[in-house]
């Protein structure tokens, strides 16, 4: 099996690669530098040489535009990587008969209530960057003939920036903290996410499913077990969202609904709070 990675270098990206070398899958890794989605010639010409030169079986889409304030004002850029870049990669994957799994967000819904999220749950995004990831979406379900979309939330990840490289690196400046508390998900490991994924690319288990770190909690409980783990010790009080303002408005709940994995036979990612502890002793080694 051949799989093409695109925002390779990203934080699951990253990951991704590293699974599917340990699998023994051969991995293409691209980057923007290698290829601009937003391009449908460029997009086109890419495919056509690649599969020329050996077949890609599957297209793990990676790349986005994530910076959720910023897309409140760079709509058209946000736009045009989240929603025209994957429709570029979707029709690609059509022509040439691949797999596609596009990587998505909680953020494709409205955030209210306190119910888990199904997979097919009506979505209404609250703010640009969810928009564009659901037209991603669209464009995904409407194209391609075998399709994965996985939704994640709270990433992080060795590679790039997450909440708990902020939060240590905050601890190091401050003797007290405040953490929303009002905001309720579920954080996602790129290391476990990434054996899911390569675990699925390799079925034809295809449509729509929620892949996060097992359990709940807030961004405030988050934190507190993060300096817990890392031996910390820091003051931290919770507030409401309000006592942060943003562009993007955040979703309040967003819990997601795993069983469809456990019903397509997939394995479930481990407890968030076990990912935190395992992620912040690979922090500590590096």
């Amino acid at each position: 099996m051949r799989v093409l990675v695109t925002g390779a270098k990203g934080q699951l990206g990253t990951d991704v690669m590293a699974e599917l070398k340990s699998n023994n899958i051969e991995a293409v890794g691209i980057d923007r530098e290698e290829l601009d989605i937003v391009d449908a010639k460029a997009c086109e010409e890419f495919f056509d040489k690649a599969n020329a030169e050996k077949r890609i079986d599957a297209v793990i889409h990676c790349a986005a535009y994530t910076a959720v304030d910023k897309a409140e004002d760079e709509r058209e850029l946000s736009y045009n990587i989240n929603a025209l870049g994957t429709k570029n990669i979707a029709t690609a994957c059509k022509k040439f008969d691949m797999k596609l799994m596009y990587i998505s967000t909680d953020y494709v819904f409205n955030g209210q209530g306190e119910r888990p999220w199904e997979p097919d749950d009506e979505r209404q995004p609250l703010n640009v960057y969810g928009k564009t990831k659901y037209e991603g979406e669209l464009f995904v379900e409407e194209i391609a003939k075998k399709y994965f979309i996985v939704r994640i939330a709270w990433v992080f990840g060795i590679a790039g920036n997450n909440f708990i490289k902020t939060m240590l690196k905050l601890a190091k400046e401050r003797d007290s903290l405040t953490v929303v508390d009002d905001q309720i998900g579920s954080p996602t490991y790129t290391a476990d996410l990434s054996k899911l994924l390569v675990s699925m690319i390799q079925t034809d288990k295809y449509g729509r499913y929620h892949a996060t770190n097992e359990g709940y909690c807030s961004w405030y409980e988050f934190a507190k077990e993060i300096f817990k783990v890392a031996g910390v010790t820091i003051n931290v009080a919770p507030v409401d969202s309000s006592a942060y303002p943003a562009k993007a408005k955040r979703p309040a709940n967003s819990r997601m609904e795993k069983k469809k994995l456990d019903e397509m036979g997939f394995k479930r990612l481990p407890s968030w709070q076990d990912a935190t502890r395992r992620y912040i002793e690979e922090l500590q080694k590096l």
